[in-house]
């Protein structure tokens, strides 16, 4: 089984982060960059489907070249080649546009299985992996928490607000993992020192036969209008008990529309 897991580097999440005064992206230079957390999540995933079933796991990923080193950090967790996507062109690519050029980077190169996180800590919309399924026209198993491989059949447990929903789909497809689904191995030192030798091919848009007018900040189709720093941290309020604490604190919350 070949399966492919798109991985994105972002912002580490502890980082204070900030958008760029001149174009109103995401400031990315201004902390370091890491694997977003959930795609860590379904690299395991899509290690433990090729390691019951056989196969091979190639990263993908989208970023500028430093987005490399997620690349290789999935290859020391045991994926077997990359995928790096990377073109000046991208920068300021919305969820649209980033699932244009992934589907571009996808499409024809056989994959049985597209493992994604459900979202990606830098912009929460959970919405590329459903969308890179609609435009190569597979089926999209999303939001799973429990995953189940045989054969050409895959079937899903998919989070819901009351629980869960059973679904199944033939290979091709996408499917999105929440972080219940499994506990993210760490890369060995061995890993480690395999993943420098693993195989990473670079493409660009040209590779992909993709327009640069249809990615990066000029195709999105959603901007960032304005913008303005968080407010300063106000003060706290300290309240004295002299005997009536109770009573001022429920004033407070009642002044506050708490109560």
């Amino acid at each position: 089984m070949k399966v492919a897991v798109c991985v994105k580097q972002v912002p580490d999440t502890w980082a204070e982060k900030r958008l760029r005064a001149e174009d109103s992206l995401l400031d990315r230079e201004s902390a370091d960059g890491v694997m977003n957390e959930l795609d860590e999540y379904a690299v395991e995933q899509a290690l433990q489907i090729v390691e019951a079933a056989g196969g091979e796991v190639v990263v993908v990923s989208m970023g500028p070249e430093r987005a490399a080193e997620t690349v290789r950090k999935a290859l020391s967790m045991g994926a077997d080649s990359g995928i790096h996507v990377v073109d000046d062109a991208l920068r300021g690519s919305d969820a649209i546009a980033t699932a244009t050029a992934l589907a571009a980077a996808l499409k024809g190169r056989d994959f049985d299985l597209i493992v994604f996180g459900s979202e990606s800590t830098d912009a929460r919309m959970s919405v590329v992996p459903a969308m890179v399924a609609e435009i190569l026209g597979i089926a999209q198993l999303t939001f799973a928490q429990k995953v189940l491989v045989d054969g050409s059949a895959v079937t899903i447990e998919r989070v819901t607000d009351y629980g869960f929903d059973t679904v199944t789909a033939s290979t091709p497809a996408v499917i999105s993992v929440v972080e219940k689904i499994n506990e993210p191995r760490y890369p060995s030192f061995k890993g480690i020192m395999a993943a420098k030798k693993k195989p990473v091919e670079t493409i660009g848009l040209a590779e992909l036969s993709l327009d640069p007018g249809v990615v990066g900040s000029r195709a999105s189709w959603s901007v960032v209008a304005d913008f303005s720093a968080r407010p300063a941290k106000a003060a706290g309020v300290v309240v004295s008990d002299a005997g009536d604490g109770g009573v001022k604190i429920a004033d407070f919350l009642a002044e506050q529309k708490f109560i």
